[in-house]
């Protein structure tokens, strides 16, 4: 190491010292590949008499690094945080797990009781939790509170490694009279799929101490989100619960509503772009009217929740006198549907608490066909006699003698129509999905360039029958015109 960067190294480690026992190295973008790159580093680490949290994010560190850092704290009895996200980029996935066992075995040898330990962003896969997972089984994560996997990798095979792990530290921590009371897990990002979620279940309904769960993006559908909504039950606590972007549909949405009949402490829920559809919104609008008490947040947004549903919601979230926001954005409602939503909550002195608000331009993701309940369109492609007898069971008007016409708490808004052949006119309602399945397959080559002119010329004389789907109408539209200019 050059000396110029030595001394550069010690100075930036001449401001680590943050109080409270913290020593931090956050953001310093170190690449440490050895012991001798890492000698002023592990100085400051042994120099520091009570040391109670180490940050190493935004550094990389090597195996030859990891081991001496290892050596420094095996003398850190008092050690409690530790903030080591994001601290190996650019190192190979095989160094990675000898690296974390070199750390966790200093931990184990010093006596150390953690109450936080981050590895988020780290991309490790199962074998990095392999790395961790005698650290978790000891007495030094036995007092854990917070762990933060974000972005790990893990995938279903480290899931079930983890999972395992914290069920044998339960145990153990249980058998000296101190049972683990994880309060916060964070696992986003992981491909946990239904078997990784439906293993870590098992480990939180044991525990039944948490207050904060975030599991966004794993790829989870209906079956681990029943095993989760199970556990979550068991957890009377649970302030935070974020399944952000995973596929409930009306199964897993429903499970998860009778889990929120026991939860009295939620604050914020977060089921955005999990396909809740229209009836799980108005299962959640139900427990919504009876309970919850001190909800703050509550997103739904992209789940494929028709207008009449989403009215449900928003009528039940106006009585609760602690709510902050309500997301309902990027569903199926229209504009003039955004328009009624908006105009229901102002007329309440609510209009502050809705999130601003758009058609979904997104597609439905995909998933297996198990029930015709778990069809992608099936919520909505609801008819308006559907939509009528949602309100009629929430409390709200229909005008009868208009089958193709609602009446929201506000105002009536339209339902698409479009031309039968006997002149008469047809209920449609349109999912935006659908028009982008459309567009894809106009783009590619089986797609008959005779048949896109025929749906273009369709698509542009008829504005009125695509109003609820503008943005995916543009979208197929824009195919059509590459396609028959082809």
């Amino acid at each position: 190491m050059a000396s110029d960067d030595i001394a550069q190294l010690a100075d930036a480690l001449s401001k680590t010292h943050v109080g409270d026992g913290e020593l931090s190295y956050k953001g310093l973008g170190l690449k440490l590949d050895n012991a001798e790159s890492a000698e002023e580093l592990v100085r400051e680490i042994q120099q520091y008499q009570d040391l109670r949290a180490l940050r190493l994010e935004g550094n990389t560190v090597g195996v030859e690094a990891a081991q001496a850092i290892a050596k420094a704290l095996e003398s850190k009895d008092l050690l409690q945080r530790c903030y080591w996200s994001d601290m190996f980029t650019g190192r190979l996935r095989s160094e990675i797990p000898t690296a974390l066992r070199s750390l966790g075995s200093a931990l184990m040898s010093a006596g150390a009781r953690l109450t936080v330990l981050d590895l988020s962003d780290n991309a490790f896969g199962p074998d990095g939790v392999k790395g961790i997972e005698q650290l978790l089984k000891s007495p030094s994560c036995h007092t854990l509170r917070e762990l933060r996997l974000n972005n790990c990798g893990m995938g279903i095979g480290g899931g079930k490694i983890l999972a395992e792990a914290l069920i044998e530290c339960h145990r153990r921590s249980s058998a000296l009279g101190a049972p683990l009371k994880l309060r916060v897990f964070i696992s986003g990002r992981n491909r946990l799929e239904n078997e990784g979620a439906s293993a870590l279940a098992k480990a939180f309904q044991l525990m039944g101490s948490l207050e904060e769960v975030h599991m966004p993006q794993n790829g989870i559908n209906h079956a681990g989100v029943i095993a989760l909504a199970s556990a979550m039950r068991q957890n009377p606590e649970l302030r935070v619960l974020n399944f952000n972007d995973n596929t409930f549909t009306k199964k897993g949405t429903l499970a998860m509503a009778q889990a929120l009949k026991h939860l009295r402490n939620i604050q914020v829920i977060n089921f955005g772009d999990c396909l809740v559809r229209s009836e799980g919104a108005i299962a959640l609008a139900a427990v919504l009217r009876e309970g919850l008490p001190i909800l703050k947040e509550l997103n739904l947004s992209f789940g494929e929740i028709t207008e009449a549903a989403a009215l449900v919601v928003a009528q039940a979230a106006m009585d609760k006198p602690h709510m902050e926001i309500v997301d309902l954005n990027g569903n199926c409602l229209g504009e003039e549907g955004c328009e009624a939503l908006r105009e229901a909550m102002e007329n309440m002195d609510k209009g502050n608490l809705l999130a601003s608000l758009s058609d979904d331009e997104g597609e439905p993701e995909d998933e297996e066909n198990d029930d015709d309940e778990d069809n992608l369109s099936d919520d909505c492609d609801e008819s308006n006699d559907k939509d009528r007898e949602i309100l009629k069971e929430n409390g709200m008007t229909t005008n009868e003698d208009s089958p193709a016409k609602l009446q929201s708490p506000v105002r009536q808004t339209k339902h698409n129509v479009m031309p039968t052949g006997e002149g008469k006119l047809k209920k449609v309602a349109l999912v935006p999905g659908q028009l982008l399945c459309l567009a894809h397959a106009v783009q590619q080559d089986y797609f008959p360039k005779h048949h896109a002119l025929l749906f273009y010329t369709f698509v542009s004389k008829n504005n009125e029958a695509f109003k609820s789907c503008s943005a995916a109408r543009e979208r197929l539209n824009s195919a059509l015109e590459m396609r028959c200019h082809d």
